[in-house]
């Protein structure tokens, strides 16, 4: 039986996923012996890692919330969902470029305040101070092109938008999914230059804090709208403002409002609702506890941000995992503990990303004690599991 902890509310359709004759389903986090964790936007960054963690599957695309160094140094697999809220945000995005080109924002509230029986004169006569313009035949730069930012490219070409792409990890099956009649710049720069909106799609790492920046948006066109659904600190809050108060930015959209961006002129500050669906929530929690699964019952790797994609089928009578580190000799070490010990091997494969790698051994034989005891004597290696 395997323990499962939730620390958020979890859709009960991802729930499902999980067989209840191998699986207990608690979330109280003082219970022991938790094999997985699934959740959503709960920091675990304070949180004392059960000794037994195997596993943790985020809901959603996100995993600043995950301590994921530390998860790593004690063989811990952290999950995401890539795309499964994709077209939520994508719907959110193509809102933010209306709502940045006409002031209904503004407009709605100015309605509200109305009173008298004059309030259809008082509209029309009003009405002229929210004027804005149309997105057809505007320049749509799309930094990242990743699962949310292929759709919003793909979309804001049929609403008549040129647009322009910018990802130089684009992989082969996204290059595939995006419309023959995107652009493709070769820098980021481009993009700066020639659009007349910009939508972020990146994840948030050392190298990407605060991409866009003072030096950025003089790059920039004059009245460019920029659209953050991303993660907030992609932005420097001061140089957005400076640049809003300059009029060199016309908007910004942001679905991260902090304290220093909120009811600021310029700003569209949204409640961070970029995958706040029904939809969304349900195709999250269906991912992750497959993921899940897959890990705990096969040993299979798939959309982990620690360690590599691995699967390798079913076969002999026992299989084991042993997580890593990715430094020469290890597989050599690994097949002569078989041999030595008279464990034939059936199947093996290894994958490594990073600093870190990722063994799946079958054997015909049964995995003895005495194997897992002289593999965890390997000072590189992480964690061994025995899957029967």
């Amino acid at each position: 039986m395997y323990n499962i902890l939730t620390l958020n509310k979890i859709a009960a359709c991802g729930l499902e996923q999980l067989d209840n004759t191998k699986y207990s389903i608690t979330d109280d986090a003082a219970a022991k012996d938790i094999d997985g964790i699934i959740l959503r936007s709960f920091s675990m960054h304070d949180m004392e890692l059960p000794e037994n963690l195997k596993a943790v599957a985020r809901a959603g695309a996100g995993t600043n919330n995950i301590p994921i160094d530390k998860c790593t140094q004690k063989g811990i697999v952290v999950f995401n969902t890539p795309g499964a809220n994709a077209n939520a945000v994508k719907e959110l995005v193509l809102a933010g470029l209306f709502l940045s080109s006409r002031d209904i924002v503004g407009g709605i509230k100015w309605v509200s305040g109305l009173t008298g029986d004059d309030v259809a004169k008082q509209v029309e006569k009003g009405k002229s101070n929210f004027a804005g313009c149309e997105v057809q035949g505007k320049t749509l730069g799309v930094i990242g092109l990743g699962a949310i930012g292929i759709q919003v490219a793909n979309a804001a070409r049929h609403l008549g938008m040129d647009v322009i792409g910018y990802d130089p990890y684009l992989s082969v099956d996204a290059a595939w999914r995006l419309s023959s009649h995107i652009i493709k710049a070769k820098d980021v720069s481009e993009i700066y230059k020639n659009a007349d909106y910009i939508t972020i799609h990146v994840p948030l790492t050392p190298d990407t804090k605060y991409m866009i920046n003072a030096d950025s948006i003089s790059q920039m066109k004059d009245g460019v709208k920029i659209l953050n659904f991303a993660r907030g600190e992609l932005v420097n809050n001061d140089d957005i403002k400076k640049a809003l108060a300059a009029k060199k930015v016309s908007c910004y959209v942001v679905d991260f409002p902090n304290a220093e961006v909120v009811n600021q002129e310029g700003v569209i500050a949204i409640p961070h609702l970029g995958a706040s669906t029904e939809e969304s929530e349900d195709n999250c929690a269906v991912m992750a506890a497959q993921e899940i699964a897959d890990f705990l019952e096969k040993g299979d790797i798939l959309n982990s941000v620690n360690l590599p994609d691995c699967s390798l089928q079913m076969n002999g009578n026992g299989r084991i995992t042993v997580i890593h580190k990715n430094v020469p000799n290890m597989i050599a070490q690994f097949t002569k503990m078989f041999s030595d010990i008279g464990l034939n091997i059936c199947d093996l494969i290894n994958k490594s990303k990073k600093d870190v790698a990722y063994t799946i051994i079958n054997t015909d034989d049964v995995i003895t004690n005495d194997l897992v005891d002289k593999l965890n004597a390997i000072d590189e290696v992480i964690k061994v599991r025995v899957i029967k």
